[in-house]
C-alpha cells in the first residue's frame, strides 16, 4: 500500500508532542501508525492488551507506543496525561480512535498543549495508490468508495459485504460502548434514511416521525453518528446574506458507497468527501479554522458547498453530474459574495472552460490536489 498522506507530518510532530489520530473505522489508522517507527502496539479492544495498558507493560527500548481505541477507557485522558508526562523523554506516543478524540476528552482538556490532532480520511483523487490511474480511482470511488480494503480490492460484491460488517461494528460496538444508545434497530432505520437523503435537506422532525422517535432523539443520533465518523454534517452559511434562512443540515457519508441514490447523489457525496479531506488536512497542518457549508436563501437560490476559513468565505462550489451549463445560483452568488474562487465541478466533463468568474472543471481536474484551496 502507498504511504499515506499524513505520514511525514506525523513523524515531524512526534518529535515534539503526542499525536492523536482520528478518523473513520477501517480507514487505515493502525496501518499508518505501525508504518511510522518501530512501534509497540496495544489495542484497548483486546483483553490481553487492555491488561498490559493498565499495567504499563512495555520496554525502555520501545521507541513509539501506539494505543488503539484508548478513548473507550473512561479515564483515558488522565491516564495518558500521566504516562506522557513521566515518559515523554523515553518514548513517543500515538493514540488512535474511530471516534472524535477531541470530544472524548472527558472532564475538560487536561491534555492541552501535549498533543497534535490529525484526522485520517479514506483514499481520494488527491491520494492515489501506486499504479492506479486517476480515471480508475474515480470509477472505484463511485462504485466501492475510498476505504482502503474495498478500494484497493475493487470487487463490488466483496465491498458490499465489507460495508455491512463495518456499519454493524460502528452501530453495535462503537455507538453502544461510547454513547449508551440502546435502540440500535431504530438507529439502523435512521441511518438508512440518511443514506437515501444525501445532498438533500434533512428535516429531522419528518425523519423522526417516520421511524417513531422524537425529534430530539433524531438530533442526538445525528450528533452521535458524526462523532463516530460515519457521517459529516454540512450546515447553512448565513453571514452577509440578509435573505438567507436557517435551513436544516445536509448529511454526507465518509464512505462514498454508503450513499443510496443515483450517480448524481453519489458524485455530490464524493465531492463533499474531497472538500472535507482537504480542509481538515489544512486545518490540522496549518492551524486555520475551516468550515464546510452550503448556501441557500429565501428565493431558493442554492449552492452545494461553501468553504469558510477563519470566518471568511473563500470558495463556493456547485456540483453537477453531467450538466456543463453554469448554474444560475452559482453565478448569482459569485457576483454577490465575491469569493476568491467559484467552481462548478462536473462529473462527466470532456473539456474545462471558464465563464466570467466561474471555473467549470471535471472531477479529476478539480479534486486531484490535497492543498488546492484559495489563499
Amino acid at each position: 500500500m502507498a504511504m499515506r498522506y499524513l505520514r511525514p507530518y506525523i513523524l515531524e510532530d512526534l518529535k515534539k508532542k503526542m499525536i492523536f489520530l482520528g478518523g473513520p473505522r477501517q480507514c487505515g489508522k493502525t496501518t499508518l501508525a505501525m508504518s511510522l517507527n518501530p512501534a509497540r502496539h496495544f489495542n484497548w479492544d483486546a483483553d490481553e492488551d487492555r491488561a498490559a495498558i493498565l499495567k504499563k507493560e512495555w520496554t525502555r527500548d520501545d521507541e513509539l507506543i501506539v494505543f488503539d481505541e484508548l478513548h473507550k477507557y473512561p479515564k483515558w485522558n488522565n491516564w495518558i496525561k500521566g504516562v506522557y508526562d513521566t515518559q515523554k523523554e523515553q518514548h513517543q506516543f500515538l493514540v488512535t480512535g474511530s471516534a472524535r478524540l477531541d470530544v472524548y476528552r472527558r472532564g475538560g482538556d487536561s491534555l492541552l498543549g501535549r498533543y497534535h490532532y490529525w484526522r485520517l480520511h479514506p483514499f481520494t483523487l488527491s491520494e492515489l495508490p501506486a499504479g492506479m490511474s486517476a480515471k480508475q480511482a474515480f470509477k472505484r470511488l463511485l462504485e466501492v468508495g475510498g476505504f482502503p480494503e474495498p478500494f484497493l480490492d475493487g470487487d463490488a460484491r466483496q465491498a458490499r459485504r465489507w460495508r455491512l460488517e463495518r456499519i454493524d461494528r460502528v452501530l453495535k460496538d462503537d455507538v453502544r460502548d461510547l454513547e449508551g444508545v440502546r435502540n440500535i434497530q431504530q438507529l439502523y432505520l435512521f441511518v438508512d434514511q440518511l443514506r437515501a437523503r444525501v445532498g438533500q435537506l434533512c428535516v429531522l422532525s419528518n425523519m423522526a416521525a417516520d421511524i417513531q422517535v422524537t425529534p430530539a432523539t433524531a438530533a442526538k443520533w445525528l450528533e452521535v453518528l458524526e462523532r463516530m465518523y460515519l457521517v459529516f454534517i454540512v450546515r447553512p452559511w448565513t453571514k452577509n446574506l440578509p435573505r438567507a434562512v436557517q435551513k436544516p443540515p445536509k448529511v454526507f457519508f465518509f464512505d462514498n458507497a454508503d450513499v443510496l441514490g443515483d450517480e448524481g447523489a453519489r458524485f455530490e457525496n464524493l465531492v463533499a468527501t474531497h472538500l472535507l479531506k482537504t480542509i481538515q488536512f489544512l486545518q490540522d497542518r496549518d492551524g486555520y479554522r475551516y468550515e464546510l457549508r452550503y448556501i441557500r436563501d429565501k428565493e431558493g437560490r442554492e449552492v452545494d458547498f461553501a468553504v469558510v476559513r477563519d470566518g471568511k468565505l473563500i470558495e463556493i462550489v456547485e456540483v453537477k453530474w453531467s450538466d456543463r451549463n453554469v448554474s444560475k445560483s452559482l453565478e448569482y452568488y459569485a457576483e454577490k459574495l465575491r469569493p476568491a474562487r467559484a467552481r462548478q465541478i462536473v462529473g462527466d466533463l470532456k473539456s474545462p472552460y471558464d465563464s466570467g468568474r466561474i471555473e467549470v472543471r471535471g472531477a479529476i481536474d478539480a479534486l486531484s490536489s490535497l492543498e488546492d484551496m484559495p489563499k
